[in-house]
């Protein structure tokens, strides 16, 4: 299972405190007083920033159950799988998202870009909605706001 950047929480009282995508981190950052960070918007993108695609957690619980029953199966012609939506979200669209959801201010920096970093990452999901019949059904704006829901405010 190849997860793309799994964001948000099933229970605002369960959330992931790792800082290991763009929601995250710039839910850190926020709640430090400090504004988030955009390395790069020069990109070969409509908004200049990259893209990438964020899966609700709930969904890849959802995904693996999904592989669970797939275990099952007398023919299993496939051993990977991409979890994702098969939709991106551009980094200025992420954060106009986080700033709907917490009411921040959310002017970010925009700083050089990060050697390696494509334009666009989004996961190819027929190979899952095909096979298991799998899809992801959490979207941004309520990836971003349970992710706030269960942000601790220090």
């Amino acid at each position: 299972m190849r997860y793309f950047n799994v964001a948000g929480a099933g229970w605002p009282d369960l959330g992931d405190q790792g800082i290991f995508n763009l929601v995250p981190i710039a839910l850190d950052r926020l709640t430090r007083g400090e504004q988030p960070q955009v390395f790069g918007n020069d990109y070969s993108t409509p908004d200049g920033t990259c893209i990438r695609d964020y899966v609700h957690v709930l969904d890849l619980a959802d995904a693996h159950l999904a592989a669970m029953d797939y275990l099952d199966r007398e023919q299993r012609p496939y051993d990977t799988f991409n979890i994702g939506t098969g939709r991106g979200a551009s980094v200025q669209e992420v954060l106009r998202e986080v700033a709907r959801a917490t009411g921040l201010d959310v002017s970010p920096e925009v700083v050089a870009r990060r050697a390696g970093d494509p334009p666009t990452l989004v996961a190819d999901v027929s190979r899952i909605r095909d096979t298991l019949g799998w899809t992801a059904g959490h979207d941004l704006p309520a990836i971003v706001a349970s992710a706030w829901a269960a942000w601790p405010r220090r």
